[in-house]
């Protein structure tokens, strides 16, 4: 990768971390920066050692969103193509087994605000703000709005895009957006923190739920209950579900051995 995104490895923590690392240029989201996150996500999700993987930025900016000076003047097909590898590399936060922590520091704006919605996880420092003000110039968050509405419901979704005002951090965790606020000095700390909490499982357990909780997510309950039975039942046939349930039994640390 270049120094638009950088990978860092804690081969002993077992966590992975993507870094966005334009501070510059407020961390825009480029086609070449997406396809970098995207890759990175992909190598991340192939090395047995990671357990979980965080996304980060350098600077006082998370992500400002697009790259609108790639989006200027170019035909129907190229800007088909921008927004193909931005829901590319959305889908691949959420298809990856291991949990995904966005760790964001500042503004999240835009296609920013996306990427840290579809992110499992959000960890946010207490000057962070979230928005989706596309609107205001002329570009509807359309791809955001996927992630936002799914977040934090239909009224606050429809809020955010119709006015392209920014919610702080305090009102993106009350919506349901962020899971974590903490002061800006603290973010990475409790990023880590949450990360240990998670690689402490079982990472054949981790991939099992994370799956499945997407699966069934958007489905009547009734078609949920019955997908998520059968993979429950199927989940506790695994070696280390079992190994589990006898540690707990037998009152000692159970011993993963899944993959």
């Amino acid at each position: 990768m270049n120094d638009a995104v950088r990978t860092e490895i804690d081969s002993d923590a077992g966590i992975g971390t993507i870094v966005l690392d334009r501070p510059g240029q407020r961390n825009p989201l480029s086609s070449n920066v997406m396809r970098q996150v995207t890759d990175g996500l992909r190598s991340l999700s192939a090395n047995p050692a990671i357990r979980a993987v965080v996304i980060a930025a350098e600077g006082p900016v998370f992500s400002a969103g697009h790259d609108l000076s790639e989006m200027v003047g170019r035909t129907l097909d190229e800007e088909q193509a921008i927004f193909d590898v931005c829901v590319e590399m959305m889908d691949a936060v959420q298809l990856i087994p291991q949990p995904v922590i966005a760790a964001v520091q500042g503004p999240a704006i835009a296609a920013g605000c996306q990427l840290a919605a579809s992110c499992d996880l959000v960890v946010a420092s207490e000057s962070a703000v979230f928005g989706t003000p596309g609107v205001r110039i002329g570009l509807f968050c359309s791809t955001p709005m996927v992630a936002v509405s799914r977040a934090v419901g239909r009224k606050r979704a429809m809020q955010m895009l119709l006015t392209g005002d920014t919610i702080d951090a305090a009102t993106a965790a009350d919506w349901g957006l962020v899971n974590l606020v903490v002061p800006p000095e603290e973010v990475n700390g409790q990023v880590r923190s949450l990360a240990t909490r998670i690689t402490s499982a079982s990472p054949l357990t981790l991939q099992i739920g994370k799956q499945a909780f997407y699966r069934q997510i958007d489905l009547p309950q009734d078609q949920a209950y019955s997908a998520m039975a059968e993979t429950m039942a199927s989940n506790a046939v695994t070696c280390d579900a079992q190994e589990g349930m006898t540690a707990f039994l037998e009152k000692r640390p159970p011993v993963w051995r899944g993959a």
